[in-house]
């Protein structure tokens, strides 16, 4: 503060802050039931998931789903190997399910395009196993470029 301020107009703040005088000597019961949760549940949950956190981080692995070995067909299992009967069995279901997806897929796909192309869908509507070497039409002011086509992941 500068010195040749006015005392009258602005008096010095005191320099402590005072204490305040409490009206009662009870302890504050919302204080008593914080701890008293802290203590009894907060605590040794949140020391129990560390601990499990910690054990969890050096078993890291990446799940992405189950993979079965092929199995002989069920036109090539031996006659009586009841076996082989249950695992070819098992196997084509499980592929008839991956199919059932495909076809949900490109059903999904094609109700789009009929959504969104309108009654034209069936010229702008190519499935995509018959893609390769197919042209697909563009503006009419540009020419007809190649459909790229992607390997097959097999």
């Amino acid at each position: 503060m500068p010195s040749d301020y006015d005392k009258d107009a602005y008096p010095e703040p005191p320099r402590q802050t005072p204490i305040v005088d409490k009206q009662t000597t009870l302890p504050n019961p919302a204080l008593i039931l914080t701890k008293l949760f802290y203590y009894s549940v907060d605590l040794p949950v949140t020391t129990f998931r560390e601990l499990v956190e910690g054990i969890h981080s050096g078993n890291k692995y990446n799940y992405y789903h189950q993979k079965f070995r092929r199995v002989p067909e069920l036109t090539e299992c031996t006659e009586g190997d009841y076996t082989c009967y249950y695992e070819a069995e098992m196997q084509w279901r499980r592929d008839h399910k991956v199919d059932q997806e495909i076809v949900k897929v490109v059903q999904e796909r094609l109700r789009a395009c009929q959504q969104r192309e309108g009654t034209s869908y069936h010229q702008n509507w190519v499935p995509a196993h018959s893609r390769k070497g197919r042209r697909r039409p563009g503006p009419l002011n540009q020419p007809q470029r190649e459909v790229p086509h992607l390997p097959d992941s097999t």
